[in-house]
């Protein structure tokens, strides 16, 4: 399963939608039903510097956290009108689709992703949610989450982050390869992630990678518990956590049986099931269906 997000350079980036892996003729076929609204923001450098490059927005950590907190501002006087309107106190609204993505995310019907590096960012942002009174899903990323234990656990915000990446940009130098582990013994929500597409397919790996840091640093982390970075907790995070992620009666059948260790390099999937359905078998490569994008294309040996 899923969660495709937009951004991370505007400030809002928009709506996420949540899929399934599936053949289907438009994303909306592969859509999962009744999936929760999710919406990324973004914070630090990303935005203040798309800001300098268009001149259409702010172009300083000061100044992207103020024009935040105005919108929401905007926006919560916008859901107060459409209140008053429903409770025939004034006129209709003239409709401001900018404004209601936002009026959904103040009326809690929106699970905000926030892209976030720094600790003293993560702390503004919460302190932001605090003062408007909406809930922080989870920030991407979070390099240095680890510096801000107790603020995460006391807003119940949980940390998508990576299992190695660091030291790419300013925002990403004060990395430590043991952020999960740490966050994980402090009792905060912790998941794995990537923009990666080569990681993304890989979470296992990143999962083992922070284990291994987390050992070496003097936390031991059980596999049973490491697991959940990549299956229950993701699956809360995107208040999926009653419906998969978990092993259980009720529960869709998302699973995937290893040739070994999942926290291994070595082991392969052996076999996939999507909601019960088989989606890859290894034993059976040739009864894969082959994506549309490959036909009437020459294969490399056509070509040579």
């Amino acid at each position: 399963m899923i969660q495709i997000l937009p951004g991370s350079s505007p400030i809002f980036g928009g709506h996420s939608v949540i899929v399934r892996p599936i053949p289907a003729n438009s994303v909306a076929g592969m859509k999962v039903p009744d999936a929760p609204m999710g919406f990324k923001m973004s914070c630090g450098e990303n935005p203040k510097e798309e800001g300098a490059e268009t001149k259409r927005g702010p172009t300083s950590r000061s100044g992207v956290v103020a024009f935040t907190r105005q919108a929401l501002s905007d926006a919560r006087d916008y859901l107060e009108q459409w209140n008053n309107y429903r409770l025939g106190r004034g006129p209709k609204p003239r409709r401001d689709l900018k404004k209601e993505a936002l009026a959904g995310i103040l009326a809690g019907d929106t699970r905000v992703h926030i892209h976030c590096y720094r600790a003293d960012d993560l702390a503004i942002y919460l302190a932001m949610a605090r003062e408007f009174n909406f809930h922080i899903t989870a920030f991407h990323h979070a390099v240095e989450a680890y510096k801000i234990p107790q603020l995460l656990h006391a807003s119940g915000t949980c940390a998508l982050v990576w299992g190695d990446w660091w030291g790419f940009k300013m925002e990403a130098l004060d990395g430590v390869r043991a952020n999960a582990p740490l966050l994980d013994r402090a009792g905060v929500c912790v998941g794995m992630h990537s923009d990666s597409p080569e990681a993304g397919q890989r979470l296992n790996l990143e999962a083992a990678k922070a284990m291994a840091a987390g050992r070496r640093a003097g936390i031991d982390i059980a596999a049973e518990r490491a697991i959940r970075w990549t299956t229950s907790v993701p699956a809360a995070i995107i208040g999926l956590d009653k419906k998969v992620g978990t092993l259980a009666p009720g529960f869709g059948a998302d699973v995937v049986l290893w040739s070994g260790d999942p926290f291994s390099v070595y082991s392969k999937a052996d076999l996939v099931l999507i909601d019960g359905g088989i989606v890859f078998d290894r034993a059976k490569p040739h009864r894969d269906p082959v994506s549309d994008f490959e036909l009437g294309r020459p294969t490399m040996d056509h070509r040579q």
